[in-house]
């Protein structure tokens, strides 16, 4: 089997070699180079031809986000974005998401123990190897293709959960963005770490017509609301009598995650059944399969998004091969579809 060749950038000597070591360990992976900074890692680019580079953000000489428009301009690679766990990395790291990295990993030493992040950067790495860079004049297309979705006409009991990993930010959005301001209430996982999803849930906010916020514990699951899970906690659908709600927990990784999909998946299907619709979109691995299986079995609508538009056909495709989803559709189709199911 051909090892998947890794480029660590990163101005820290310690961040180079903690990866170098932590990925040293796993037969699939080799790392080919390190470069301190944006300037060597060119060179070592063009000499080493890497499938996947990891890029920190914050450098010398020049930062990881002009070097990441250069880079997806004229020589695009697979990136996993390294950032510090602040607000100001959050956001950066989103506008790295925007110009066409892949993923994000926080940088060793903060929330992950070295052990977890190990097998978090691993598994980033390998989706990332598999991922089709999708430009932005195609993301654009898929906007413009997506049918215009009225508002409901009375506002349901129904629950819609959704779970995603690698691409699944620019997929969010494409959904988000078209749902009504009396959809129902909405709850998510994305594979991101902690203050990612802060920053994330805040730009989804601003740019859709519903409320998006980073869920709390005891926060209730209501119509025109979408409660993001946050980096390094799990999300459970809860009920109450009539009230939907969620709990925020820590607990063990579930598929090397947290917060995990089936988490989700598998207490909405307990506690909404045939009330609730699941989709599972565009990341890597099997999170959220069973799950979303569990809840086509309690009652509910299933999507699983197709694989032209999948950035990484892998939690998708896990679903299918269960039997897990109703329907199989393209990105720009899931959001009507959803409003259909309601």
């Amino acid at each position: 089997m051909n090892k998947i060749k890794v480029l660590i950038v990163d101005d820290s000597a310690v961040v180079r070699k903690i990866f170098s070591e932590e990925l040293s360990k796993y037969s699939d992976i080799q790392v080919v180079g390190v470069a301190p900074d944006p300037y060597v890692a060119r060179d070592k680019i063009v000499a080493l031809k890497p499938d996947v580079i990891t890029l920190d953000i914050e450098m010398p000489r020049m930062d990881g986000l002009t070097f990441l428009r250069k880079l997806m301009k004229y020589y695009p690679l697979p990136t996993i974005i390294v950032s510090s766990l602040t607000p100001q990395g959050g956001k950066l790291t989103l506008e790295a998401m925007d110009i066409g990295a892949v993923d994000v990993v926080a940088k060793p030493g903060s929330a992950y123990s070295v052990g977890d992040m190990s097998a978090q950067l691993a598994d980033k790495i390998r989706a990332a190897s598999k991922a089709r860079l999708i430009k932005k004049d195609e993301t654009s297309d898929i906007a413009a293709a997506a049918e215009p979705i009225r508002a409901l006409s009375q506002t349901s009991n129904k629950v819609i959960a959704i779970g995603s990993s690698t691409g699944g930010t620019e997929a969010l959005k494409t959904i988000l963005t078209k749902m009504p301001p009396n959809s129902p209430g909405i709850v998510i996982v994305q594979h991101m770490p902690a203050n990612f999803t802060t920053a994330f849930a805040a730009r989804l906010n601003d740019l859709c017509q519903i409320t998006v916020k980073e869920a709390e514990d005891n926060d209730s699951v209501t119509p025109g609301t979408a409660l993001l899970a946050p980096g390094n906690y799990h999300m459970i659908f809860r009920r109450s009598g009539a009230r939907y709600y969620v709990e925020v927990k820590t607990g063990p990784m579930v598929h090397h995650q947290r917060p995990a999909v089936d988490v989700l998946f598998k207490s909405t299907a307990k506690y909404a059944g045939a009330n609730a619709i699941g989709v599972i979109l565009t990341g890597m691995g099997a999170d959220g399969a069973e799950g979303l299986l569990e809840m086509k079995n309690a009652g509910a609508g299933t999507i699983a998004q197709d694989e032209k538009t999948c950035v990484v056909f892998g939690m998708p495709k896990e679903a299918i091969k269960l039997g897990a989803a109703d329907k199989v559709l393209p990105l720009q189709q899931i959001a009507s579809e959803i409003i259909k199911m309601v």
